[in-house]
């Protein structure tokens, strides 16, 4: 049994529509794992289940090997930061740490000295005495994160905690606080709709579409080798055709071109996908005869140290990211070389 546990979880607030359809994971003592999907995929929903804010229609949590499946939030012992930081303005930083030791009733010394500890963890310890509203967003969220941490929870929840963030502060918060968690050891759940936040933060990601949990993996291997359609549209592939398998590792299109592949499925009709940065862009009639196809130059972008191009073929419009010095214009015949190794099917 893994430390955190979730087993065959429905959830419905109508008793007919499903948030969540027999979800199951699984996470290891000391991982972050990350919850990742569009909006209304469940993965908030999912947060909310392990927090104790939702019980489940069906199904059963558990964490270390405890059924908490029906324990109240407060019985919990989970540490937990929202995206809104929700600071007390009135109260000092220290005092905003030390919150949920006080509600324990602990002593003041054992409160300033957990307190100024986690402050030192998280960096803040010379902002001890100012108010929330005297620090930076990214100092606030380090404070919501420390008073997380101070309770020594058995499990860390992140609901989107960086969102209200500028691009450069939520590049350095993250890395803030995958430190925080690697020195800290604790197993951590973050939610986040952001693929590039996901992937730099996680040791798992759990990539989630209408309720399910489509891929469970590293974020390499997802990254690298998506399973299905949805999670190859939802990091980035943009390029989609329909091939059936004619002979061992090599596939045909609709026009009859060959694609071999280092990829093997069981069955014999699949979905071919390719980012645009991983095809070639030869001269004409240039390249095998396999894995290549003709094509025509409609578009072209400016991306800043590279080229998009569109180009009609005869499996359709693909889009090719070049950053090579040889540019191309509309109305351009070309050849596309597609890397049996970069070519996944889903």
């Amino acid at each position: 049994m893994s430390f955190v546990d979730l087993e065959d979880i429905r959830v419905s607030y109508d008793g007919k529509n499903n948030i969540l359809k027999d979800l199951n994971l699984s996470i290891e003592k000391g991982e972050l794992v990350s919850l990742l999907g569009p909006s209304g995929c469940g993965k908030t929903t999912t947060l909310r289940v392990i927090a104790g804010l939702i019980e489940p229609n069906d199904g059963a949590f558990s964490v270390d090997g405890a059924n908490l499946t029906k324990v109240p939030v407060h019985k919990r012992n989970f540490g937990m930061v929202f995206q809104s930081y929700a600071l007390f303005p009135h109260l000092t930083i220290k005092e905003n740490v030390g919150f949920g030791l006080k509600l324990r009733k602990e002593s003041k010394e054992t409160i300033h000295k957990k307190v100024m500890e986690m402050l030192e963890v998280t960096g803040l310890a010379d902002y001890a005495d100012r108010y929330p509203k005297q620090l930076s967003g990214g100092q606030r969220q380090r404070v919501a994160l420390a008073r997380a941490l101070v309770i020594e929870p058995k499990l860390l929840l992140l609901d989107e905690p960086l969102s209200n963030l500028d691009a450069k502060l939520r590049i350095n918060m993250r890395l803030e606080i995958k430190k925080i968690q690697q020195r800290l050891g604790i197993t951590s759940v973050f939610v986040t709709h952001d693929q590039e936040e996901c992937f730099s933060i996680s040791d798992k990601v759990a990539v989630m579409n209408q309720g399910v949990i489509e891929q469970f993996d590293t974020p390499e291997v997802i990254y690298n080798h998506p399973k299905t359609e949805f999670v190859a549209r939802f990091i980035g592939f943009e390029n989609f055709f329909d091939l059936t398998l004619v002979d061992d590792h090599t596939y045909a299109a609709g026009d009859g071109s060959l694609f071999k592949t280092a990829h093997t499925w069981e069955t014999t009709q699949k979905v071919g996908t390719i980012r645009p940065e991983d095809i070639t862009i030869l001269s004409k009639q240039s390249g095998p005869a396999v894995n290549t196809i003709p094509g025509t130059v409609k578009v072209r972008t400016f991306l800043g140290k590279s080229y998009q191009y569109e180009v009609e073929t005869p499996i359709g419009k693909l889009l090719v990211q070049d950053s090579d010095e040889t540019t191309y214009t509309s109305g351009d015949e070309v050849s596309l070389y597609i890397s049996e190794e970069k070519l996944i099917l889903v």
